[in-house]
């Protein structure tokens, strides 16, 4: 573990009430402004092909950072459902197999409809420990896959959801992809929320779409554990103005069902049990550029840190990218927010509806 200000420091501390179930040891930074929110990422792997399981342990997780004083909490990208790491679904170009179509069987198994009762549990589970939840799901919408973010206030309210815009390399063979119709920043009362998953933090009209709709606290679930990512991290927290919170999963090769039933394509036979396949690297970055917690490579853990809401106008003072920073004589970006569908049905209208309107 550790941080790249000399002037702050990560302590591990016993947690103020954890009626002795604690789960992983809290990693914390404190502020002392008044205009404080405190915020957790979760590093932790799915149970993966168990969806109920992998509920469970959210909500275990969920409770002892709520436990801990957190008003908001970030899962990483594909928490429930799993990140399907090192398959290849046994893909080639122009080939299929009956592995592969079996693999992803149960793999669509393992995904959640949206609206629907895994939803609804994540909804109270929200309410039950009055915190304001971002979570990392795979989403299945009849026979298509989606990696997306579903987000829930205190009081326990799906907000919305935003959907992955461009899956990276083979995640484009099993995941659709999202439109400009769920891109959102959701304004809470503590703060402007959003988020977007993974390589996409790194398309800049995304990004610029979601600064100029004021986002404040930009959640980044993600399965890139390289020690680059941080740079990513940091580099959105300086152009935005905002708070960054980096969720990703740690896993070992235990954690994923053992072979045959499940592989890693052209790693498995050098992979042991305790073999790390992502090394985490969750963080929180403050506008200003500091690294306020992690990046931890150590372990499953909650990261979490104080969010000092007046460090975004002190950041904004610097730089407004999309205010007085911004060249808007020289430079335009058009967002086409309405859904896209593969098929639409237009209701057929009689000449007496016709009239009447």
């Amino acid at each position: 573990m550790s941080t790249h200000q000399q002037d702050m420091s990560l302590v591990t501390s016993t947690p103020p009430i954890n009626n002795g179930n604690q789960i992983f040891p809290e990693i914390e930074m404190s502020g002392d402004s008044s205009s404080i929110v405190r915020a957790t990422v979760v590093q932790a792997c799915t149970i993966f092909y168990d969806t109920p399981a992998t509920l469970d342990k959210a909500e275990r997780l969920l409770a002892e950072a709520a436990d801990n004083g957190s008003q908001l909490v970030v899962f990483p990208e594909a928490f429930i459902g799993g990140y399907p790491r090192g398959s290849s679904f046994e893909l080639a170009i122009g080939a299929r197999t009956a592995k592969g179509r079996d693999d992803f069987r149960k793999y669509l198994a393992s995904a959640i409809d949206v609206p629907g009762p895994e939803v609804e549990r994540m909804a109270e589970m929200a309410r039950k420990y009055k915190v304001f939840l971002v979570m990392g799901v795979i989403e299945r919408e009849g026979y298509t896959l989606y990696c997306s973010v579903l987000f829930f206030d205190s009081h326990g309210q799906f907000l919305g959801k935003h959907r992955k815009l461009m899956p990276t390399a083979l995640e484009r063979c099993i995941w659709g992809f999202g439109d400009g119709s769920t891109i959102p920043v959701f304004d809470t009362p503590i703060g402007k929320i959003g988020a977007a998953i993974c390589w996409e933090n790194r398309m800049p009209s995304l990004r610029t779409a979601m600064y100029a709709k004021g986002i404040e606290i930009y959640c980044a679930p993600t399965a890139d554990a390289r020690e680059t990512w941080l740079a990513s991290m940091t580099h959105i927290a300086l152009e935005g103005g905002c708070f960054v919170l980096s969720a990703n999963q740690f896993c070992r090769r235990k954690d994923y069902p053992p072979p045959p039933e499940y592989t890693f394509s052209g790693s498995e036979e050098s992979l042991t049990p305790d073999s790390v396949v992502c090394a985490g690297g969750s963080s929180i970055i403050s506008p200003l550029g500091i690294v306020l917690a992690g990046p931890n490579y150590e372990g499953e853990g909650l990261i979490s840190a104080d969010l000092d809401l007046g460090d975004i106008a002190r950041a904004k003072f610097d730089f407004d990218v999309v205010g007085h920073y911004s060249r808007p004589e020289v430079f335009s970006l058009n967002i086409k927010e309405h859904p896209r569908k593969a098929v639409s049905f237009t209701s057929k209208v009689t000449k007496d509806e016709t009239v009447k309107n």
